[in-house]
């Protein structure tokens, strides 16, 4: 019986002598209170009752959130929230463990210190440009004093900025007056090129239609011009007056014509008596005399 007892102890005493590492952490080793060894991922030995395994330590990368509140240049508060991402340094393992009672809140002291040595340095636009540049600046100045600690800072990241709910009221009321301001910039701009085109197309067809109605009245004094030949090589004695008055009578005719065929034209009293035609004539004639009377 004493013999089974004595082989359970040392059976005991042997399983307490194996320590089992998770893969990516390490764990401290201390005998009789004080430090021995860092025993790494795998199967490790400690002597029972003499070792014991005093902390566990975890080598993958960690994260940290710091909300800090502090002032910008131009007097506005924010809270910036500062993620950094760390990791114990597998060779400094000791130092990790050994040198910071609380790390994570002793981290959050220097990015609190950071930041509010880096924000009030710019305005508020400014910092919202630049957050990435604030971001490396705490990375860069408290890297070297966390790698003394035994921890190695990764990478700082500012993931957001809020200022105050009336700044940024403000702001947006800012931002979409901007906006308002550009549209209707754009809208102008696009009125302005609309009535230019229209103005250019007016400008365009009142041309063509000047050129149309120039050719057409010179057609038409090219066919008066023939029609009066013509009528004085068939009907010899004609004079110019009495073939003047023939063709102000065809056209007399042919306009009052039209204007019967013609549905959007609105009633209209026309003389139309042969006395009428016969007064007509002779304002024309009569005019035409008096303009040749005048050049000479």
């Amino acid at each position: 019986m004493e013999n089974y007892i004595i082989i359970a102890i040392v059976v005991l005493l042997f399983l307490s002598s194996i320590i089992i590492v998770k893969e990516q952490t390490s764990v401290i080793i201390e005998r009789l209170g004080k430090f021995s060894r860092v025993a790494h991922s795998g199967i490790n030995f400690k002597i029972p009752l003499i070792d014991r395994k005093a902390s566990t330590q975890n080598l993958r990368v960690q994260q940290l959130d710091v909300l800090v509140e502090t002032k910008t240049l131009d007097n506005v508060f924010v809270n910036v929230k500062v993620s950094v991402q760390f990791n114990v340094i597998r060779s400094k393992v000791r130092e990790a463990y050994y040198s910071l009672d609380n790390p994570k809140g002793q981290i959050a002291s220097y990015i609190f210190d950071e930041v509010r040595a880096e924000v009030p340095r710019l305005d508020l636009d400014d910092l919202f440009s630049k957050k990435d540049d604030i971001a490396n600046a705490v990375r860069d100045n408290i890297a070297e004093i966390m790698d003394a600690y035994g921890y190695s800072i990764i990478k700082t990241l500012i993931t957001d900025i809020d200022p105050d709910a009336k700044v940024k009221e403000s702001m947006n009321r800012i931002n979409a007056a901007k906006r308002d301001r550009d549209a209707a910039l754009q809208e102008a701009e696009a009125k302005k090129i609309t009535i230019i085109k229209e103005a250019e197309a007016e400008a365009e067809a009142k041309r063509l239609a000047g050129e149309g109605i120039a050719k057409q009245r010179l057609e038409i004094i090219r066919g008066f011009k023939e029609s009066v030949e013509d009528f004085q090589r068939s009907l010899q004695g004609v004079t110019h007056e009495e073939v003047m008055q023939f063709v102000l009578m065809t056209q007399y005719f042919d306009t009052l014509n039209n204007i019967g065929t013609n549905s959007k034209n609105s009633a209209i009293l026309v003389p139309h008596s042969p006395g009428a035609l016969k007064d007509f004539q002779e304002q024309i004639v009569s005019g035409t005399f008096l303009a040749d009377h005048t050049k000479k």
